[in-house]
């Protein structure tokens, strides 16, 4: 069965039905069973994770039995998973708890995030805040949208290019090597403010909506990236590898650098690393 943009409503609605059945029933419930590290004690899963991850998958094929999924716990089970996501004819990321470390602390920050690959292209990505129930949505050359809780679509933009120590940003410096870490930490100073907020699903939200200009991030997952980079591409943004390469959903390393348009970019990647 092939993917058609009809069917975003009902991808929407089935990241809700985790996050109802699965995940908000578990926030601030969850007991010490609950919780475990993978790979750090800042990269955390939780039942909520997989029994959110579960559902997204059974429902996805159900209806597209074909078709790859490749999700974040899975994929740590099982890393061979992600192997020809960039050439499946249909696939989907699922990320169901983006923002785990905020979520196993009781802190509102998570989100749900799903993307659609058609043969190597990002066409769809969802990212759905459980807490505010609402929806951003894009589908490639139909512009970016907040769907409200009261059901109303809001067109969602960057904000307009500004010289660094105008803008607001983000630098994840945790998974870089010295001296690049020490070197990006150091030039963030030129912006005029920074966020963290260990999610990149309110992230890249804070970007696509115009409420900040820039981040950095290293470590290339595509549950984490797919859904907010098409998402902020289509309000308007410019994002790319660190190299300026295009970014695809094959991509794990390269890092990636996201910014309202080429120009203010061109001018991060001069200013973030320089000596």
């Amino acid at each position: 069965m092939t993917f058609d943009e009809t069917a975003i409503d009902w991808l929407a609605g089935i990241l809700a039905e985790a996050a109802q059945a699965e995940i908000m029933p578990r926030f601030r419930r969850l007991g010490d069973g609950d919780i475990r590290q993978k790979t750090s004690a800042a990269d955390l899963v939780t039942e909520a994770d997989v029994n959110a991850e579960r559902l997204i998958t059974a429902r996805l094929r159900d209806r597209y039995p074909s078709a790859m999924v490749v999700g974040e716990e899975a994929c740590s089970e099982d890393p061979a998973l992600l192997d020809g996501l960039g050439d499946a004819e249909l696939a989907f990321t699922v990320d169901p708890v983006d923002g785990t470390f905020n979520f196993a602390s009781g802190v509102p920050l998570f989100g749900v995030m799903l993307a659609v690959v058609v043969r190597g292209e990002t066409v769809a990505g969802i990212i759905h805040d459980p807490v505010g129930k609402d929806w951003l949505i894009a589908a490639r050359g139909a512009g970016s949208h907040i769907r409200h809780a009261h059901g109303s679509l809001e067109k969602v933009h960057v904000a307009a290019p500004v010289p660094i120590s105008q803008m607001t940003g983000a630098v994840s410096w945790q998974y870089l090597d010295e001296p690049e870490r020490s070197r990006l930490a150091r030039n963030q100073t030129k912006a005029l403010s920074q966020f963290a907020y260990r999610c990149a699903a309110h992230e890249y939200r804070l970007l696509a909506s115009g409420h900040a200009h820039f981040v950095v991030y290293n470590k290339l997952m595509p549950w984490d990236h797919l859904p907010g980079v098409l998402i902020h591409q289509e309000a308007g943004g410019h994002a790319a590898r660190i190299d300026g390469s295009a970014y695809l959903p094959s991509h794990v390393d390269g890092g990636l650098l996201v910014a309202p348009d080429q120009d203010s970019w061109q001018e991060l990647r001069r200013e973030l690393w320089a000596e």
